[in-house]
């Protein structure tokens, strides 16, 4: 039933112009985890059972009206965002449900519960339309609904929506509800780690009942246990982020290239070393820019002889000192949709190459460190 609904939605709404005009198109997927996640799984094992509605509905009408809501319900996530400063770059449609692609996530408790809360609501607010419309039916008598018509169906699809992306677990908007909440009187790292192993608990309940009922809860207790997994990691990555500097991690063995380089040393730095992405110097051995690979190999399709590295790199890349702190530095990526950033010292001169797979690896090593005891 699924597949209906992607004929009739398209399945990724670019808000670009729809929320804001000037928003990053992409961000690297290693840092990039400000997700929320719409569920609808319940929605969906109902509908496989549309053909049983007795009503005159046509299961696709059933299954596009429900998608629709799933839409609102990112929306009503989207604007909450945006009303703290918070754009939101993309809203994916899943066969289980919507994922809105946050720039970030706010800092205060509050405006993280605000945001959470915002997507259910507006199930609620066309939950109770519907039941004003006529589908107080389904609720004063459930074994209606199937044979109800669509305003019934869809105030049940909705209020199903709300209670079961209100349970405490992430990658669901009640596992953010439960952070905010516990970030209120605990540190965020130990806020989100409590939540992800309620969800996680949720998970295998999910996959216990799945063993016994239906298989494709299997499915979502895998959802989310690893949404709840990679919350807890990124939570600690954020918590690193914040007690170091970027020299601590930057990357000091790096290649540069010049402005008038050609394509094919370009191609020959990329294949001789690991790096994906080339600080672009001037004459002077200032910053001119950055030649990422995604841009290079662009450029190659092309087949210009004529191109130079000075034409094909990215010019609005910032940069960031040796002092700047990790968490600093991510969202200036983040807000300029960069894979690297050029590292200067006091100096103005370029002695550093920052990417997120530096938080990464400086993660893992301070895990695998023992803590230091107090003298």
């Amino acid at each position: 039933m699924a597949a209906l609904a992607r004929d009739s939605i398209p399945e990724q709404i670019d808000l670009d112009e729809l929320v804001s005009p000037n928003l990053p198109h992409r961000w690297h997927p290693i840092a990039d985890s400000h997700y929320l996640f719409t569920a609808d799984c319940l929605v969906g094992l109902r509908l496989l059972r549309a053909r049983r509605f007795r009503g005159g509905v046509e299961p696709r009408h059933i299954c596009f009206a429900s998608f629709l809501c799933v839409v609102l319900h990112e929306f009503g996530h989207a604007f909450a965002a945006k009303a703290f400063g918070i754009n939101t770059p993309d809203i994916t449609l899943l066969p289980i449900g919507g994922v809105a692609r946050l720039e970030r996530m706010p800092e205060e408790p509050v405006q993280e519960l605000i945001i959470a809360v915002a997507g259910p609501l507006v199930n609620v607010v066309i939950a109770l339309g519907l039941f004003v419309a006529g589908g107080s039916q389904a609720l004063l008598n459930p074994s209606s609904v199937e044979g109800g018509g669509l305003v019934a169906q869809l105030l049940t699809i909705n209020i199903i929506l709300v209670l079961f992306n209100l349970l405490p677990a992430f990658p669901m908007d009640g596992g953010r509800v439960l952070r905010a909440l516990l970030a209120t009187r605990l540190s965020y790292a130990r806020a989100t780690q409590v939540a992800a192993n309620v969800g996680q608990g949720f998970a295998f309940v999910f996959g216990f009942i799945g063993l016994l009922w239906n298989p494709f809860l299997l499915f979502i207790a895998l959802f989310v246990y690893i949404g709840a997994s990679q919350e807890a990691a990124l939570a600690q990555m954020k918590d690193v982020s914040r007690r170091f500097p970027v020299s601590s991690a930057m990357v000091r063995d790096f290649r540069t290239l010049s402005e008038d380089a050609s394509l094919q040393e370009a191609v020959d730095a990329l294949l001789a070393t690991s790096q994906h992405d080339f600080p672009v110097v001037d004459d002077t051995g200032g910053v001119a820019g950055l030649l990422t690979r995604q841009g290079l190999i662009a450029a190659l399709r092309k087949n210009d002889p004529a191109l130079r590295v000075g034409d094909v790199m990215r010019r609005d890349i910032p940069t960031v000192t040796t002092g700047t702190r990790f968490e600093d530095a991510f969202r200036i990526m983040q807000e300029c949709n960069c894979p690297a950033v050029p590292v200067l010292d006091r100096m103005k001169r370029l002695v550093g190459l920052l990417t997120p797979e530096n938080v990464t690896e400086l993660m893992m090593v301070q895990s695998a460190m023992p803590p230091r005891r107090a003298s």
